[in-house]
């Protein structure tokens, strides 16, 4: 039982913690479907640029830099239906949305050299599933979710599978691991199998015109900050007071810490709400350089992963945070992105590959020790990246062991060692030495120690309801929040959280747009047991 919702916001205040984008969302709906005037809004950000996990930024002097990138589908249907409001970043008379669709449809991903062995690429024509596979597949997707508590991907399938043309595409896909919760496979395995058909290709894989920062963040922020939304950035959450009962919780306060150092304390109103992303896959993350590799932190230097940590403390309802954040070895994975002034190396992967730069997508050498991959998406990557400057994005899950070549822990490595293992996976040494010999190569590598947080095996009640049990003017969101049936490490996700909260708490008169339901169409599941047996 939830209480009445509010429906004359005119004097309401809400309080966003966290700016990545199920707060932007969240922003979004409250001033265009709740009311909420827009100055009365307030993202209390740590950081000093807002985003969260898409980001995207740097020169082509210093080296740009991108985290990651999350990959978008034609049915993400509450982040379309958000963007389809947002002018694009670099034409207000078009949508982020329009503009995505019309970019794709220019662009459609169809990769030819998606998995690599030997620097060949491999015939991914077949999954190579044993009929033992197939049939543990087939085993879990028809599972209650209920009955995969705490149960590993290792748990559940032979150690045959994880040599198979299946394993390299979804674990370098979706960056799950070996160790990764089953529950949440199972998850992706309903939600995408509408895609399983195309995935040796990335078929039905969609992408931003830009990174996702320049192409969605900041078309978002510019939007909301026309409606007189305040971005409070340098701003830390340290606490949140509630007034817990049997028949209602209620957030009471909001402790701070603003840019002067100073401890603050916000006192909620009865009109007033906060919405707590709790937790965070970028959190403490490290940047090395060309010459410096970066340093794995941990959870002391993290904002999101302490406060989600006294909130849960005061109420079992409100999750459990050390299930997703207290085992950093099994979730971090390290990530690059290389700047070259200079078209040889794109060159040479657009003939090697058949692909056009954005027609390709994830290519992964599935030989690698440290299992690496890289995208190179459609160039200008960067709306200030100059013609003659390439841009591409890697990253390796295994970044603890040994390199084939540089005989280093990735995790070890510089910048300029992680390219030469790379060069040394795709047989280029020769081609790239003249090339990073004369300077025109940059890399920045980056440490995530919670990257792959929200894929740990996990129980009902691990991640707490976007709205729970009794909420009057709360609501939690983003990846550590449960919404049924949806995929984690998604931006619907997010969204969709966005929508559950401000739906849940004001009158709307608008329910929360359905998860695509491709699993229950008949040629959808024709279409995959023929993959799977191929």
């Amino acid at each position: 039982m939830h209480p009445e919702k509010n429906n004359n916001p005119k004097d309401t205040r809400v309080y966003l913690v966290g700016s990545g984008i199920a707060s932007l969302a969240s922003a979004v709906y409250l001033i265009k479907d709740a009311g909420v005037p827009g100055g009365n809004i307030h993202i209390l950000e740590q950081d000093e640029i807002p985003g969260g996990a898409l980001d995207g930024a740097g020169d082509a002097e210093n080296g740009f830099i991108i985290r990651g990138g999350r990959m978008h589908e034609e049915h993400y249907v509450c982040y379309w239906d958000l963007l389809s409001n947002v002018p694009s970043y670099d034409d207000p008379g078009i949508s982020v949305k329009d503009e995505s669709f019309e970019f794709n449809a220019r662009y459609v991903s169809h990769a030819q050299a998606r998995l690599l062995k030997a620097g060949e690429r491999m015939d991914v024509s077949s999954f190579g599933l044993s009929l033992a596979d197939q049939t543990d597949l087939l085993k879990l997707l028809f599972s209650s979710e209920k009955s995969l508590d705490n149960i590993r991907i290792q748990d559940w399938f032979g150690e045959e599978f994880f040599t198979t043309n299946y394993w390299y595409l979804w674990t370098s896909m979706f960056a799950f691991q070996k160790w990764s919760s089953v529950a949440e496979m199972r998850r992706y395995m309903k939600r995408f199998i509408h895609l399983l058909d195309g995935m040796p290709r990335l078929g039905g894989v969609m992408r931003t015109k830009y990174n996702q920062y320049h192409s969605v963040v900041l078309p978002l922020m510019r939007y909301l900050e026309g409606l007189g939304v305040y971005f409070e950035t340098r701003t830390l959450v340290t606490d949140i007071d509630f007034n817990l009962s049997a028949e209602a919780k209620t957030a009471t306060a909001i402790h701070t810490i603003n840019q002067a150092g100073s401890e603050e304390k916000i006192e909620l109103g009865e009109h007033d709400y906060v919405f707590v992303t709790n937790g965070s896959i970028t959190e403490s993350a490290d940047y090395g350089s060309w010459s410096k590799a970066p340093v794995l932190k941990d959870k002391a230097s993290s904002g999101a992963w302490t406060l989600w940590e006294k909130i849960a403390r005061k109420d079992k309802a409100f999750g459990n945070p050390g299930v997703f954040s207290d085992h950093i070895d099994l979730q971090k994975w390290y990530s690059f992105t290389a700047t070259i002034r200079d078209d040889t190396f794109h060159d040479y992967m657009e003939d090697f590959s058949g692909n056009l730069s954005g027609t390709g997508g994830l290519v992964t050498m599935t030989d690698s020790s440290w299992l690496m991959s890289i995208v190179i998406a459609r160039q200008p990557h960067f709306p200030n990246q100059p013609k003659d400057v390439k841009v591409f994005w890697g990253y390796a899950l295994y970044p603890d062991n040994e390199g084939d070549y540089v005989k280093k822990k990735m995790s070890e490595c510089n910048g300029e060692e992680i390219l030469e293992e790379l060069w040394h996976q795709l047989k280029v040494q020769d081609l790239m030495k003249p090339i990073v010999a004369a300077g025109k190569v940059n890399c920045i590598p980056v440490a995530m120690p919670f990257i792959d947080s929200l894929f740990m095996p996990r129980a009902q009640g691990d991640r707490p309801e976007v709205l729970p049990e009794g909420a009057t003017n709360f609501a939690f969101l983003g990846q550590f929040a449960e919404v049924p049936k949806d995929c984690v490490f998604t931006v619907e996700y997010s969204v969709r959280c966005a929508q559950t909260a401000v739906y849940g708490l004001f009158e709307t008169g608008k329910e929360v747009l359905p998860v695509y339901d491709s699993i229950h169409k008949p040629s959808v599941l024709i279409n995959a047991m023929k993959a799977l047996s191929r």
